[in-house]
């Protein structure tokens, strides 16, 4: 268990370590460029989940991916669902990198994802230490083909908090390819738009209805059997989903406090209100892991509440000192009770890596 720990440890010194980073005076945004030490994290990163040895739930199911894609010819694979994810797998699988390929790719994407999104942050170490106990312990190295649809969404999360939606809607398709749930991010693009809403709120609505034709339509069916009609359970949702909430009612009560970007406002006031529908849905509804796997997307917003919470309740540099190691104590208690009561963190137990086999 103890590599877990080292994982969440490194960013949580750097947190407590380093201040608030100042945004631009022009912009408000805060500069996403990777230096030498960040680069090192997403390398560390990708080894850490591309390189892991039978860690997560699913593994057997992705072994079986990259083996029976084997089989198929190049144009047979973009027919298949989630295309992305089978085209990664068949270039693995014919370049003879079996299941490492497909997951080094995975987890470069998704760290590069994770780290551009905090960087975007004021404070980016704060944010990547409350990534590590759900968003890269449990999805990146469970949840494969979602974690790297959550990569390409993170991206494209900092370029519509930077009014730049075509890029949004860009690397959300892209994700979408990989995981066809994170084409229900799109309307976000509409609902947080400032300017040309109802141009804006037109063309995204015409990508939207595009994706869900290429790549939901034929498995709309089958969807709404498994998730809906079969009342499939997802055990921790409701904890999940409430964690989710915690920091939409802190953005939502006080949200004049948090200094957002003009283009940033509208979309985490958005991204608060789904967050704390989902909780009013989950309790509506039998069917949790649909609930549970739409609530992955909103993760982000925990990253954001957090990396501005000192600033947003601590007036002097003490205060704000204490919050942080609030918020890295309150991720340390998260990462201990999923690592020794969640119902499946067996799976997850011993961290093996292929590079010490």
């Amino acid at each position: 268990m103890w590599p877990y720990w080292l994982f969440y440890m490194l960013p949580a010194m750097l947190a407590i370590g380093m201040s608030r980073r100042a945004p631009s005076t022009v912009t408000g945004l805060h500069s996403t460029r990777l230096d030498a030490v960040w680069g090192l994290f997403v390398l560390f990163f990708t080894l850490v989940i591309g390189l892991r040895v039978e860690v997560g739930g699913d593994w057997g199911a992705y072994i079986g991916y990259v083996e029976r894609i084997r089989y198929y010819r190049f144009l047979e694979v973009f027919t298949l669902g989630d295309p992305g994810y089978q085209l990664i797998n068949w270039l693995s699988a014919k370049l003879g990198w079996h299941i490492w390929g497909v997951n080094l790719f995975c987890g470069l994407v998704f760290s590069l994802g994770l780290a551009i999104f905090s960087r975007s942050l004021p404070r980016p170490w704060l944010a990547m230490t409350a990534a590590v106990p759900y968003l890269i312990t449990v999805v990146a190295m469970g949840y494969t083909r979602q974690g790297v649809a959550l990569g390409f969404a993170m991206l494209g999360l900092v370029a519509l908090g930077r009014r730049q939606t075509a890029w949004f809607v860009f690397w959300v398709l892209l994700g979408a390819t990989f995981h066809k749930s994170a084409v229900l991010l799109l309307p976000i693009a509409a609902l947080a738009s400032t300017r040309n809403r109802y141009i804006t709120a037109a063309w995204v609505g015409i990508a939207t209805l595009i994706a869900y034709f290429v790549l939901l339509q034929d498995e709309v069916d089958t969807l709404y059997q498994n998730y809906v009609v079969a009342e499939y359970q997802s055990q921790g949702a409701l904890i999940r989903t409430a964690m989710n909430a915690v920091p939409a009612v802190l953005l939502l009560v006080w949200y004049r406090r948090f200094p957002l970007a003009q283009g940033e406002a509208p979309l985490w006031r958005w991204f608060a209100i789904i967050s704390l529908s989902l909780v009013v849905v989950l309790l509506a509804t039998p069917a949790s892991t649909a609930v549970d796997r739409v609530a992955l997307y909103m993760l982000p917003l925990q990253l954001v509440v957090f990396s501005h919470f000192p600033e947003v309740w601590g007036r002097r540099s003490e205060t704000r000192a204490i919050l942080v190691l609030a918020v890295v104590a309150y991720y340390a208690l998260v990462h201990f009770v999923w690592l020794n009561f969640a119902g499946h963190s067996f799976a997850w137990l011993p961290y093996r890596n292929a590079l010490f086999e």
